[in-house]
């Protein structure tokens, strides 16, 4: 009989990879996204995202909705996306230190535009959108879940999909708000299936889905100089501030089987559900402030993310169950704030160069994670980024702007126990370093 229930269990483990074969690309799951990692535009890589509240173009859907209406002009951006990881996890009993080195890349494109002249009040009202597909628009639906006895990183994998669309508007003198939304998907998979004990299927049925979940950002930024001084020069011209909040949002992907197994189980069949999730992103509130010289401006960020929430989205993942771990060994959060620092100067009327700096820490709590052995590691980011705007062209009326933007990452050393499946333990100790490269081209009209 034992022999028979194992049969059972290779022949549903065939059908089940049968139907995540139709959604898979092999791709692990990520605790963070394009926007949290790395940065939507060049202008956000090269800046470490610590101006990305004021960043005028279609990345503004995501970080502040607000600043779509600080440029009136529509645009239309297209740019790549290209980061290259080394996550090492220093393993005695590993033939080399290096436990990841798969390369995130990323297609992009957004538009704005001003949609007031649609209405008889001609107030400006923007609408912006942009969406971001992994290996250069080749995948949407991949996603990876899996425990390991090897360790595996919490936040770098990949997120095929970024979908954000907003619009914002001024209220008053110096005022804008906005709002948008972040659209991940969850993904159900059912199939029902005859086989043998051999692992041959027959009178398959798949129904495959994906429905969108939407999730709020919104925010508001407030010239100063405009607001408290309209009529006249003060101490606060120059200066901006700015508030945004994302709620928690996650991408999951449900698989339900029922599997017929000839000579062993009878109708109704073996059921398994399987309900994991593919990635993760945290309730965030930010506020930054920037001060605009001429043709300079400095500013900054600080953001908080609340990363514990994540321990209650665990508690109902069926692949990284925590339930046959005691729970004062299951694997626990810390929400963590983020200090970003940036500055941009004009050399002239083309040209611009920009730079930023941020300390993010780890969220992770524990340094010892049965069943999951995630590894995570405080993380210093730098940031370099230049554009050329050209203002006059052969064919286009308005001004094509080029941006490019690099970050680095270096992932701090820090140890952990990983435990295997036999609950034989192993100290490591994790650290690495990430290199991303993006470019973008906009039309202004």
């Amino acid at each position: 009989m034992i022999g028979s229930h194992r049969f059972a269990l290779r022949a549903l483990s065939v059908a089940i990879v049968t139907t995540t074969a139709g959604l898979s690309f092999n791709a692990h799951a990520s605790m963070g996204n394009l926007g949290t990692s790395y940065g939507v535009m060049p202008v956000d890589v090269g800046t470490a995202q610590s101006l990305s509240m004021f960043n005028d173009q279609v990345s503004a859907t995501y970080y502040n909705p607000a600043s779509l209406t600080s440029d009136q002009r529509g645009e239309l951006t297209g740019g790549i996306l290209h980061a290259e990881q080394e996550l090492r996890s220093k393993n005695p009993n590993a033939d080399g230190d290096v436990l990841s080195n798969s390369p995130s890349q990323h297609v992009l494109i957004g538009m704005k535009t001003n949609l007031g002249s649609l209405t008889r009040f001609k107030h400006p009202i923007y609408l912006g959108f942009v969406a971001g597909v992994e290996k250069y628009g080749k995948e949407m639906l991949a996603f990876g879940s899996e425990t390991s006895e090897t360790g595996q990183y919490l936040q770098y994998g990949r997120e095929p999909l970024f979908l954000n669309i907003g619009g914002a508007t001024p209220i008053w003198r110096g005022i804008s708000v906005g709002a948008s939304v972040r659209i991940t998907l969850e993904a159900t998979a059912n199939l029902d299936a005859v086989s043998t004990l051999g692992g041959e299927t027959s009178r398959e049925r798949l129904a495959v889905s994906a429905e969108p979940s939407m999730k709020t950002i919104l925010g508001t930024r407030v010239d100063l100089g405009s607001t408290f001084c309209p009529d006249s020069n003060c101490f606060l011209d120059g200066w901006e501030t700015a508030f945004t909040y994302r709620t928690k949002s996650s991408a999951s992907t449900t698989v339900d089987s029922n599997i017929i197994v000839t000579q062993t189980i009878p109708d109704p069949g073996l059921s398994l559900a399987v309900t994991t999730i593919d990635s993760f992103q945290p309730e965030t509130f930010a506020i930054g402030t920037q001060y605009v010289g001429d043709g300079w401006r400095v500013g900054g960020s600080i953001e908080q993310q609340n990363w514990s929430e994540l321990e209650d989205i665990f508690a109902s993942d069926t692949i990284k169950d925590q339930g046959s771990v005691a729970p004062g060994n299951r694997i626990r959060f810390d929400d963590i704030l983020i200090p970003r620092l940036g500055g941009e100067y004009q050399l002239n009327k083309n040209f611009a160069v920009r730079g930023g700096v941020a300390y993010e820490e780890s969220p992770l709590k524990t340094t010892r994670n049965p069943e999951l052995n995630y590894l995570d590691t405080d993380k210093i980011i730098v940031g370099l980024g230049i554009s050329a705007t050209y203002n006059r062209t052969r064919l286009l009326a308005y001004p094509v702007r080029l941006d490019l933007g690099y970050q680095y990452q270096q992932l701090q050393k820090r140890d952990f126990t990983l435990v295997d499946f036999d609950g034989n333990e192993t100290d490591v100790t994790a650290d690495g370093d990430v290199h991303v490269v993006s470019g973008s081209i906009t039309l202004k009209f």
